[in-house]
């Protein structure tokens, strides 16, 4: 036999088909290395996205000012949130005169993000002279560990101090699901309401609660207790709204705060700051308005500002849309008249809308405090809008530090 042959045989026995593959084991042993190749990518990754998930969880660091005199925990009011996701801090701001003492609620929903900087710029600058004033900066805590799915949002954004730059959570409008699971088919809240199953995670849909509900609806208890033993005189729910929302730029009365909504509304405009006054629904169940001031004695009273990246008219959804408030389908359409809101070419920036908050919260205790001298609060070192919009917001943020 000729040694071609003998290879040819050879061959035959290794690869009956002739094909001139490689042998199963090498072939076998490539398969290996990719698939471990593969493994060790997708470890990689998910490595990776794992230290951007949990960057969520951690809460950028808050830096209270002078004038804040206690801090406690919302579950100091009703244990059944403690070791939850759902509890948070509570600031106080105390004079040394006795007045009375106002909260200010921020977080409710947390992708409306002046409703927290709101806060959180209050307790870094205000300082109470008479009085008290409570202030919740995270109200929906588990909210702001992760954002609404499919919206594209993103999960930080960042608003330059003089000195360095601060980072705020963009959250989402509910509390995260991770916390609370599975929502039902049909939400029916306290007081009677049917709403979409989701919507059993929205805080603002869940007053006055219930202490063996939802953890949602234990936090809503939670926040009317501390109303109730507290005895606050005035209670303000901070919040935005997309500038096609019918009920922007306004604030939303209890009938036992309108007459205050009104008066604090026509002093505003003094400040070139025009709200418009809505009347809380008797029939729409299970809101601040309307069950603050239904079960406790409060002056219950909620604010929207126009945000433009919660809107289905905005296009590029990013950090500068949160900060800067510029877009140009949104400008678009309020030339067509399709907003409830003006909107031009600077767009509706978070300087802005932090400074209408702070304006009419400082507007309402003044004229909380007019009326009832014995329940007077006293806020000095607040920023007015006027200074926000003419030296930014970052003036007024403490620069970030350990």
């Amino acid at each position: 036999m000729s040694s071609d042959s003998a290879t040819k045989q050879a061959r035959g026995k290794e690869d009956p088909g002739g094909s001139g593959r490689a042998p199963e084991t090498t072939r076998g042993f490539g398969n290996r290395w990719t698939a471990l190749g593969l493994l060790g990518m997708t470890a990689v990754i998910v490595f990776l996205v794992s230290l951007e998930f949990r960057e969520m969880w951690r809460d950028p660091p808050i830096y209270p000012g002078p004038g804040v005199t206690g801090q406690g925990q919302l579950s100091d009011y009703f244990p059944g949130i403690e070791d939850t996701a759902a509890d948070t801090d509570v600031y106080f701001l105390e004079g040394e005169e006795a007045g009375g003492t106002a909260l200010v609620l921020g977080g409710t929903h947390p992708n409306e993000p002046a409703s927290s900087v709101t806060a959180i710029t209050m307790l870094e600058n205000a300082v109470v002279t008479r009085g008290r004033l409570i202030v919740v900066p995270r109200a929906a805590h588990s909210g702001f560990t992760a954002t609404d799915p499919q919206e594209g949002y993103p999960q930080f954004y960042r608003i330059e101090t003089p000195t360095g730059t601060r980072r705020f959570r963009y959250g989402g409008r509910g509390i995260n699901p991770i916390h609370q699971w599975p929502d039902p088919v049909i939400y029916v809240n306290g007081s009677g309401q049917q709403l979409a199953g989701p919507e059993v995670r929205n805080l603002n849909r869940s007053y006055p609660g219930d202490p063996d509900g939802y953890l949602t609806e234990r936090l809503a208890y939670a926040i009317v207790e501390m109303i109730r033993q507290e005895e606050i005189d005035l209670s303000i729910d901070l919040h935005e709204a997309s500038p096609e929302y019918p009920v922007i730029n306004a604030m939303v009365a209890h009938e036992d705060a309108m007459d205050l909504a009104v008066e604090a509304a026509l002093l505003l405009e003094f400040e070139e700051i025009q709200i418009a006054v809505e009347p809380s629904p008797e029939n729409l169940r299970g809101l601040s308005h309307r069950e603050w001031g239904d079960a406790t004695d409060t002056k219950a009273i909620l604010m929207e500002s126009a945000n433009p990246i919660q809107g289905r008219l905005r296009g590029a959804t990013n950090e500068a849309l949160i900060v800067e408030g510029a877009d140009p389908y949104y400008q678009r359409a309020a030339e067509m008249g399709l907003l409830y809101v003006p909107f031009g070419e600077e767009g509706s920036p978070i300087e802005e809308r932090v400074g209408r908050h702070i304006q009419s919260v400082a507007t309402l205790l003044e004229v909380l405090s007019f009326h009832n001298p014995d329940r007077a609060i006293t806020v000095d070192g607040l920023p007015g809008f006027g200074e926000v919009m003419e030296k930014g917001l970052g003036p007024f943020l403490a620069p970030p530090h350990d």
